[in-house]
């Protein structure tokens, strides 16, 4: 085994124990566990590398930047809804930003992967990583929630949800 291969094994068992702790503080959602394979079956590969991976995509990359419709924000990986559009904001960072999240939608722990602690946060179903949060938001949370935008699914207002992956 590689290094690279190796550290990036380790990097998941990490975040896989540490997103245990999720669930507890996401409440009564339910989990979604699936094997890697399983998730990269389902998933483009940029999404698969956001979401299971870690990564980020490029600011500005993300057409969900621009959505002005009333709708809901759900998880690209297990369809659970995140954030209402009445909750989003142009933060002038690039990336798809909200003040506030869905109740009981996501789990938070610190990440120091830029030296800097920061807060990330992942879907509380899939354990999807979304973002991370910063306490430099707008009222009334002044929370902004900093999402990839290929983490993230936009439903409109009036069309059905998706149903939530099993």
């Amino acid at each position: 085994m590689k290094r690279r291969d190796m550290m990036r094994t380790l990097q998941r068992a990490a975040s896989s124990l540490a997103l245990w702790s999720l669930g507890a503080a996401a409440g009564a959602v339910e989990r979604l566990r699936k094997s890697t394979a399983e998730w990269k079956a389902l998933l483009a590969p940029q999404a698969f590398a956001v979401l299971f991976e870690e990564d980020t995509e490029p600011a500005g990359s993300s057409p969900l930047n621009d959505e002005k419709r009333k709708g809901t924000f759900v998880c690209a990986a297990c369809f659970l809804p995140l954030f209402d559009s009445a909750h989003k904001y142009d933060s002038g960072t690039g990336w798809p930003s909200f003040f506030d999240v869905l109740p009981e939608a996501v789990g938070t722990r610190r990440d120091f992967k830029l030296i800097l602690p920061r807060t990330e946060y992942h879907c509380a179903r899939c354990g999807g990583h979304q973002g991370h949060v910063f306490d430099d938001g707008p009222k009334p949370t002044g929370l902004r929630y900093c999402n990839n935008g290929v983490a993230l699914r936009f439903v409109p207002a009036g069309e059905a949800f998706p149903e939530l992956r099993t």
